[in-house]
């Protein structure tokens, strides 16, 4: 992975570590310094100064961790989150061109033209999810799905909630396109709900300026009792991956 040109600055010998925590950032959504030292197996002071040159030049912001529940005393942890020009960084699969080839589909063949593409497109959630599942039964559904995911480039990971489950998609490979283009989204969670076979709910999405791509999985017998409308209350449900 290779970040933008001046993502990284010296020490040239930090830049293969400073990519290692925006990486990990992508990978696993907001965390903190603590987070980090633990996945990355660094210090206290090295997290904190990797995280401050990555501060400095607008790859991550950092806010305050959301707590649920009861909040003890002092001050809440900070998150690091990437921002868009960290996004930028990595590979993005769709770029300029794409757009305007889309541009150019919908102004020629119509919305629906659009939407044909986009179903096209996730066509390999429903391919191989039957593979994953066939290859790992010891897998949830929703754990299949985001093994399926992340293959695909999207870094998907599943958190479960007392409704159900929640899909968490760190990364989107086609979020500029989709900005502009929603059918690319809309046609994910058409598979998503195919696949599964039950009605699911996106909460939020990359393209639209959030942390996060989240999608609400409810367990069947929640979606049975709701008469397979939408989920009901989704209180402990994040929608920026404040702590997915």
């Amino acid at each position: 992975m290779e970040f933008a040109k001046g993502s990284v600055a010296s020490p040239e010998g930090d830049a293969p570590t400073r990519a290692r925590v925006a990486r990990t950032i992508l990978e696993n959504g907001p965390s903190t310094a603590a987070d980090l030292g633990r996945e990355l197996d660094l210090t206290p002071a090295a997290v904190r100064r990797h995280l401050d040159h990555l501060v400095e030049d607008g790859t991550v912001e950092a806010g305050e961790q959301r707590v649920y529940g009861h909040r003890g005393r002092g001050r809440p942890a900070r998150v690091f989150r990437l921002t868009e020009t960290g996004r930028d960084s990595f590979e993005q699969q769709y770029d300029d061109l794409a757009a305007e080839a889309l541009r150019f589909l919908r102004e020629t063949q119509g919305e629906e033209a659009v939407m044909a593409f986009a179903r096209r497109r996730v066509a390999f959630i429903e391919r191989d999810y039957a593979a994953v599942c066939a290859a790992r039964p010891d897998l949830t559904p929703a754990e299949a799905l985001a093994t399926v995911l992340t293959a695909g480039g999207y870094a998907a990971s599943v958190r479960s909630l007392p409704i159900g489950d929640q899909l968490c998609q760190q990364h989107c490979p086609v979020s500029h396109v989709a900005h502009e283009f929603p059918q690319l989204c809309d046609a994910e969670t058409e598979a998503i709900g195919q696949v599964l076979g039950r009605h699911v709910q996106r909460l939020a999405t990359i393209a639209h300026g959030d942390g996060v791509c989240t999608t609400c999985i409810p367990d069947p017998v929640a979606t049975v009792a709701a008469g397979d409308s939408t989920p009901g209350p989704t209180d402990d449900i994040e929608k920026d991956g404040a702590s997915s």
